[in-house]
């Protein structure tokens, strides 16, 4: 089991280790002999393998709704660099490098960004809620997500949790990536816009779906650590059905460890120093 425990590093420290990291992704783009998905396409193929939305605005504690609406101006431009992606066999989706690098001069505008377990305003705040809409439809499809990363740090108590802790894919340029490949023999095709209340997406195919997913948390638990903190920890799988509804597969999906920054609900979470306990 892993445990957590918040680090403290210099400005200098955390500068160089955006520069390293930079350059390293750069290199694995251009150097690193994946061939990455880049064509769009305006019609869309003709069935949707799955589809969701999620809402633009929400009533989140000492959080301005300005960081909100510049939220959805973010969202905006960013949506329209990915919509209509195709991502052929073989293809790799990659988040950043079909975005590119947000910045003022491209209309990109501060919004909330999360940073060791706090917020702050900058440039291009709020593109996760994109990425985790991405990757929580991905998990519904046979694409195999070969990269994604979970904020270290869980903000937010849940509030009306429609989706188990942890469904979600953190993005920070260029380093925290999520990356998608095609290994299905049919293309693939990627939907995303924006309503006046949401943010819509959906994988589209050139063949009706032969499976349907259900993604579940198979465990989840909260450890008090030594430093004095708490820790929320769960495990994600999906089941794997034919179209007669009977269970093909049950599939280890990921796990995730945070930080917890508001005090947790003990009742109804098992708890205790290290070990997950029925």
């Amino acid at each position: 089991m892993q445990s957590l425990k918040p680090i403290k590093r210099s400005k200098l420290r955390i500068k160089l280790g955006k520069i390293c990291y930079t350059g390293l992704r750069y290199l694995q783009w251009y150097m690193g002999g994946k061939k990455y998905a880049s064509a769009k396409r305006a019609a869309l193929l003709p069935y949707v393998s799955f589809s969701h939305k999620t809402p633009l605005y929400r009533k989140l504690k000492q959080v301005d709704l300005w960081m909100q609406t510049n939220k959805v101006t973010n969202l905006k431009i960013a949506v329209n660099k990915i919509n209509g992606v195709i991502i052929r066999p073989g293809e790799t989706f990659s988040y950043w490098k079909l975005i590119g690098k947000p910045t003022g001069r491209k209309g990109y505008v501060d919004g909330m960004v999360l940073f060791s377990g706090k917020f702050y305003p900058g440039i291009g705040g709020g593109l996760c809620q994109l990425s985790n809409l991405i990757y929580w439809m991905t998990l519904h499809t046979p694409l195999n997500v070969t990269e994604r990363y979970r904020h270290s740090y869980d903000v937010f108590p849940d509030s009306n949790r429609t989706q188990p802790f942890g469904s979600g894919a953190t993005c920070v340029y260029n380093y925290r990536d999520l990356q998608i490949c095609n290994t299905t023999n049919q293309s693939y095709q990627l939907h995303v816009y924006l309503t006046d209340e949401h943010l819509a997406g959906e994988w589209r195919t050139e063949c009706s779906n032969s499976f349907k997913y259900h993604v579940y948390e198979k465990s989840h638990w909260i450890t008090h650590e030594y430093w004095g903190g708490y820790v929320r920890h769960n495990v994600l799988h999906r089941n794997v059905y034919n179209l007669s509804d009977e269970l093909l597969n049950d599939e280890y999906v990921t796990e995730n460890h945070a930080i917890m920054m508001y005090q947790p609900l003990l009742s109804n979470i098992p708890l205790n120093n290290n070990e997950e306990k029925a």
